[in-house]
């Protein structure tokens, strides 16, 4: 019988996840490899929590979100007790390699067991955030655009009837493609992103430009870690240790919303969306896009290219390093930021 594959999902729940696995499966079969699911992360492979996966048991996972593994943020390096056992389990189930499935923390734990530990592992990129170097989009990314945009055209009409300032904030731990892709999509007035510090006068004049032009609404997309620059902070050191909390960030929205009040006298009102930008079923797009990462994550298994991850460039399905991977954030690109502004104010 030939060795199994491990896979495991990590950090946050992304819609996709489960097309992932249900793809990995699929394509091992083809070659008679069994396919091992790790429970919770690398949590699952310290206590040995595994389930044999089977073309049954991933029947009807397509459309699912969340993971039907579970998923953690345990760093696998943090602890040498549970590093030992991690190693000791990896190598009692005699698997032949590990599929892990995440973003920048999973991804760079992964990373280091393969440098440090020699464990043979290949990577599939998933964050809603679409910030990983070396690959153009990431599973999940999508899905999240569209729940932001929907949300933004049922926020219009609101907006419109009651003469107000809408605030929708979105997720964006450390960069601003969920804000300005929905914004974009959306016809949103103003984009704020973690790229590009704001300035509350620039904000108050498109505001009070379009009240001249007797448009009585604004809409304003930001992202969850867009920040005031410097010379127009208004925030507190005690609010940004707040906002700013990498264990609980949010609240740039009512923070901007009390400012907008207390300048222009108009009511503005705040909606967080929040974990409704990771739950639910993927869209069809991502569905497809998590697919062929599933596939493709097991191909590099099956060619033994380990410490790669899979990556789509362009429409071609192809692999990066993940050395190249995890370097650091993928900053939103600044031509998409500028298609936003022309249609501020």
């Amino acid at each position: 019988m030939k060795r199994p594959v491990g896979i495991l999902t990590g950090g946050g729940d992304c819609p996709g996840l489960n097309a992932v696995i249900r793809a990995v499966v699929r394509r091992a079969g083809l070659e008679q490899v069994p396919v091992l699911g790790i429970k919770r992360g690398w949590d699952g492979l310290r206590d040995g929590d595994f389930a044999p996966l089977t073309r049954s048991s991933v029947a009807g996972i397509l459309t699912r979100g969340g993971t039907i593994l579970g998923t953690s943020r345990t760093n696998p390096l943090a602890d040498a007790d549970a590093l030992n056992l991690i190693k000791k389990n990896f190598d009692e189930s005699e698997m032949q390699g590990l599929i892990v499935v995440g973003g920048n923390g999973t991804l760079a734990a992964a990373r280091e067991m393969f440098h440090r530990h020699k464990m043979p592992v290949v990577g599939v990129p998933k964050t809603i955030d679409n910030d990983l170097r070396g690959t153009d989009m990431t599973f999940g990314f999508d899905t999240a655009v569209s729940i932001a945009t929907d949300a933004i055209d049922r926020l219009h009409t609101t907006a419109e009837s009651h003469d107000r300032v809408m605030i929708l904030e979105v997720m964006g731990r450390m960069v601003g493609w969920i804000a300005a892709t929905a914004g974009i999509a959306g016809g949103a007035d103003i984009v704020l992103v973690p790229e590009k510090p704001f300035k509350m006068s620039e904000i108050i004049k498109l505001i009070e430009g379009r009240r001249k032009r007797k448009l009585t609404f604004s809409i304003i997309v930001v992202a969850e870690a867009a920040r005031p620059d410097d010379s127009e902070d208004f925030l507190s050191d005690e609010t940004k240790t707040m906002l700013y909390n990498e264990r609980n960030l949010g609240g740039i929205g009512r923070q901007l919303a009390r400012e907008i009040e207390k300048r222009t006298d108009i009511e503005t009102r705040v909606t967080v969306l929040g974990y409704t930008q990771r739950g639910g079923s993927p869209t069809p797009y991502d569905r497809v896009l998590a697919t062929r990462y599933g596939i493709g994550a097991m191909e590099l298994v099956l060619t033994e290219q380990w410490g790669q991850m899979v990556a789509m460039h362009g429409q071609k399905m192809t692999k990066v390093s993940l050395d190249l991977a995890t370097e650091g954030p993928k900053e939103l690109d600044p031509d998409l930021y500028r298609a936003a502004e022309i249609f501020f104010g």
